[in-house]
């Protein structure tokens, strides 16, 4: 009788033979392929959303520079509009001032001419009611003419 070794290795053999009459190479293989292609489907499903991702990414990159240089040149415009505002509203500011003060130097120099031709006018009435009261004084003859022409200097010292 042969060796147990020598039936184990029998019934393996027949064992075989009878997976290989049943087909089951066949089912295992095309279970294999089956499985391949599922995972070869699966990998090009994944390269797919992979390439689309990459895609979406580069198109929200070049958004987002866009909105950057948008953003970019709104302040750049907002910045040139508050230069010029300020521009503008240090002219007018000025200009005011300006007029504010030709107004006040032409105030000024009025109320100096008033102020001017009020004295003279006061210093004229004083002379002349100096001269009446001279002449009222009942001043005769030598004395009269002596006090007049004194009272004339005074007044031509007085105004100029």
């Amino acid at each position: 009788m042969p060796s147990p070794e020598t039936w184990v290795a029998i019934c393996f053999v027949c064992f075989l033979l009878l997976l290989a009459y049943l087909g089951v190479h066949r089912k295992l293989a095309d279970g294999l392929d089956a499985r391949q292609a599922r995972i070869k489907a699966e990998l090009g499903e994944a390269t797919r959303l992979r390439e689309e991702a990459q895609a979406l990414l580069a198109e929200f990159e070049r958004k987002g520079h866009a909105a950057e240089s948008e953003a970019e040149a709104i302040i750049a415009s907002a910045k040139a509009e508050a230069e010029r505002l300020a521009t503008e509203a240090k002219q007018r500011m000025e200009d005011f001032v300006a007029r504010r003060t030709k107004m006040a130097e032409a105030k000024i120099a009025q109320a100096e001419a008033q102020a001017l031709a009020d004295v003279r006018a006061a210093a004229a009435d004083t002379a002349v009611a100096a001269a009446e009261k001279i002449l009222a004084a009942a001043a005769k003859g030598k004395v009269a003419e002596d006090l007049f022409a004194r009272g004339i200097e005074d007044l031509r010292r007085k105004f100029n």
